[in-house]
């Protein structure tokens, strides 16, 4: 879920096309209709945050991607607590144990869709999923991922980079 506007009224849209673009500077890209409000609030302030959902928040997530913030406050139907972020004027959800802040540095429009490309300029994690290491073990988190029109859970290890090149 990404949350856009400024902090006093922020929006949450629900986006399937979002993900890692560079990872030195990081930076996110996501990719919104022009005709959603959020493409509107997103191009006004330059800055966005994405908030990864759990399965427990499935729900909610699909309602913030079927009404529009231009006729409910997706906040205050859902019962999610916004809280202010660290690097941006928007609001983060709570609910998320992982949220990502972004500076947008470049518009492209598609056709379809716009995509931002954003530098990550702040990062929020539930320390619930850290290790023993301090690392970020995001198995713990129990996130959801949408792909085919349908909404998955997501955690079970299948690989690590290069491992199909080890013996």
């Amino acid at each position: 879920m990404v949350t856009c506007g400024p902090f006093q009224k922020p929006n949450i849209v629900t986006l399937a096309w979002a993900g890692t673009v560079s990872s030195d500077p990081p930076m996110i890209g996501i990719s919104i209709r022009p005709s959603r409000l959020s493409c509107d609030l997103v191009k006004q302030q330059l800055e966005f945050a994405v908030n990864l959902p759990t399965v427990d928040l499935v729900r909610v997530t699909d309602y913030c991607g079927t009404v529009s913030g231009r006729k409910v406050d997706k906040f205050a139907a859902t019962g999610l607590t916004a809280v202010r972020a660290q690097a941006i004027d928007t609001a983060l959800i709570d609910e998320c144990p992982v949220n990502i802040e972004c500076k947008v540095t470049q518009i492209v429009p598609l056709g379809s869709h716009d995509l931002f490309l954003a530098k990550v300029v702040a990062v929020q994690v539930d320390e619930t999923l850290l290790n023993e290491q301090g690392d970020l073990d995001l198995s713990r988190a129990e996130l959801v991922a949408y792909s085919g029109a349908r909404y998955w859970s997501l955690g079970r290890l299948l690989g690590t980079h290069g491992f199909s090149s080890k013996s």
